[in-house]
């Protein structure tokens, strides 16, 4: 399957689960699980380079271990114990819950390096207060999110080729689905790579670039290029 074909089977599927929530709000739940996959095993792949076995992970990576907590905190930014892994998830079966991944986002903002704190914090905000959203009580809330990671699962967030195409092809179509509210968090490819080509043909001459943005009345001015409602 090539990435192309698993975009879309990612697309159809989470399009289905997503039922009555609107789209700008279900991509917080996909992209934000997507991220939290990719921050898993980025943690994963680190540990193994330091020559932890998948039996020490199961053992020591755990918040009573300091050492590992304070090494990956100084490496990654960030630490994710072995019970709060993404792939621990996927792995407990029945025995998932939907207050694994409260727990585990909690956790994550706790214990974040004072030295990535503008780096991280707040990014799992929405996706941890609206999981309430995805379901009437804890059993249809823990369905939801257990089939959502399920189907998450099968993106190889290690290939930044295939998931940077997987999460582009999701925003747009997220955003296609939201109608007029799409503008809020979404730019079209095309014209995202015409706004870099007007930008670098106007400053190409120049030694300094300086990029200011203003959020609230939605334009960006680079120097003296302004490029109205593309913020």
């Amino acid at each position: 399957m090539n990435k192309n074909q698993l975009a879309a089977k990612i697309w159809e599927s989470a399009n289905k689960m997503r039922s009555s929530i609107e789209a700008n709000e279900y991509k917080d739940y996909i992209l934000g699980f997507i991220f939290y996959k990719y921050l898993s095993e980025k943690e994963e792949r680190w540990l193994l380079r330091r020559d932890y076995t998948p039996e020490d992970i199961r053992e020591y990576v755990n918040e009573e271990d300091p050492e590992t907590v304070q090494s990956a905190q100084q490496s990654l930014g960030y630490f994710i114990a072995y019970k709060d892994l993404f792939s621990t998830w996927i792995g407990m079966g029945f025995d998932f819950s939907v207050d694994n991944v409260r727990t585990a986002l909690s956790s994550f903002s706790r214990l974040i390096s004072e030295s990535h704190k503008k780096v991280f914090e707040g990014i799992f905000t929405t996706l941890e207060t609206g999981l309430s959203k995805l379901g009437r009580d804890n059993r249809t809330q823990t369905k939801a999110v257990q089939d959502l990671i399920h189907l998450i699962n099968d993106i190889p967030v290690g290939n930044y080729d295939v998931l940077g195409f997987i999460y582009e092809y999701l925003i747009e179509k997220f955003a296609s689905n939201a109608g007029k509210k799409a503008g809020e968090f979404y730019t079209p490819h095309e014209v995202s790579v015409l706004m870099s080509e007007i930008v670098a043909d106007h400053l190409q001459d120049r030694s300094e670039i300086r990029i200011y943005e203003n959020k609230t009345q939605n334009w960006i001015q680079f120097n003296d290029c302004p490029l109205r409602g593309v913020a």
